[in-house]
C-alpha cells in the first residue's frame, strides 16, 4: 500500500458505517478484556484494529501477486462458491506460514 493511502486510512475523523455482526459471547468476552491492556478504550475499537490489520495484510499480498485475484474472478465465473474460494486461500496462507 502506498504512503498516500496509508495515512489516508489512518486519518481519526474518516467516516463509519454501522453493520452487525454476531460474534460469540465467549470471544467478546475477551475482546473487553484484552482491549483496555492493550491500549484501547474499548472492545469495539480493537475488532476494527484487528479488521485493519489483517486487511492491510491481504492487500498486500494481493498487490504482490495480482493473478491471485485473477484466479479468484476466474474460479466465480466458474461457479466455485465464495467459501470454498475462502477456505482454500486460509490453506494457502497456513501453507505459506509453515514453509
Amino acid at each position: 500500500m502506498k504512503n498516500s493511502e496509508l495515512r489516508e486510512r489512518l486519518r481519526k475523523e474518516r467516516p463509519m458505517t454501522m453493520i452487525s455482526l454476531r460474534i460469540p459471547e465467549d470471544v467478546v468476552k475477551d475482546l473487553k478484556y484484552v482491549a483496555p491492556k492493550l491500549g484501547f478504550s474499548g472492545y469495539q475499537p480493537l475488532i476494527r484494529a484487528y479488521i485493519g490489520q489483517g486487511l492491510r495484510a491481504d492487500l498486500a499480498q494481493l498487490e504482490e501477486n495480482p493473478e491471485v485475484m485473477l484466479l479468484v474472478e476466474s474460479l466465480k465465473r466458474y461457479g466455485v462458491k465464495d467459501e470454498v474460494i475462502a477456505s482454500a486461500m486460509a490453506d494457502v496462507v497456513n501453507i505459506a506460514q509453515v514453509a
